[in-house]
């Protein structure tokens, strides 16, 4: 799965940034690595949002237990990998439909959130059990929502393009070769909302994360980190 944004929807990470500009090394532009995604992928499936955002996938060498799911409702468009545990659990709570798969249940969470939840995103996410990762864009508010799951089943990584623009995709070769040195694995058990003005822990929302530098040697530009001790808050 490929999330595409331009820096008028999410401002790229000051870490990702620096370690670029630190340790130079070939980048290709954002339309490159779309380019190069479709045709190394059989079947893919792209949707562009606006001028602005782009989605890719296929169902091309996925996990049976981990599948790839796309949905679009209300302007809010999501790509899912992944199964949820509790998912019959979570469509009784949202009053949803038995036939109801993961990505229609997130999008619904994320609306609950966005008009009339009275929680904050860690507890919506943190409620989620299972193996996943997602990328979630609302449209009609210009909002970018993407998690991972507590102990990063579902691989999950993060960069910035060429042309400035920040990507997320399951698959690190694919963002090496576009974002070079711009490029991190996204932090297990959190999430980036620019809603709430950034990257959290869902587990431990008070805990501060950083970015460390990573070695020379190493393809990462940065290793996001959450200090302290790690608490399963968000399902208290």
């Amino acid at each position: 799965m490929l999330g595409v944004f331009s820096s008028s929807v999410v401002s790229p990470p000051d870490e990702l940034v620096a370690a670029g500009s630190r340790t130079p090394s070939p980048k290709t532009t954002s339309a490159a690595l779309l380019k190069r995604f479709t045709e190394s992928n059989a079947s893919t499936v792209s949707v562009e949002v606006g001028d602005q955002v782009r989605f890719a996938y296929t169902h091309q060498n996925e996990s049976s237990l981990q599948p790839r799911l796309f949905g679009v409702k209300d302007e809010i468009f999501c790509i899912f990998e992944g199964a949820l545990d509790n998912l019959g659990s979570l469509r009784q709570q949202y009053g949803l439909a038995k036939s109801a798969n993961e990505v229609v249940l997130v999008i619904e969470a994320y609306k609950a959130l966005r008009d009339r939840a009275p929680y904050p995103p860690n507890h919506v996410v943190g409620h989620l059990s299972g193996d996943f990762a997602f990328i979630l864009f609302d449209k009609s508010t210009s909002t970018l929502f993407v998690a991972s799951d507590q102990f990063g089943k579902v691989p999950l990584f993060w960069g910035i393009t060429a042309d400035g623009y920040v990507v997320f995709a399951d698959d690190a070769e694919l963002l090496k070769g576009a974002c070079g040195k711009s490029l991190a694995s996204f932090p297990q058990g959190c999430f980036y909302s620019t809603a709430v003005g950034g990257l959290m822990c869902y587990e431990n929302p008070k805990n501060k994360i950083t970015a460390v530098p990573a070695k020379e040697e190493e393809i990462w530009g940065a290793t996001f980190k959450v200090e302290g001790a790690t608490v399963v808050a968000a399902r208290e």
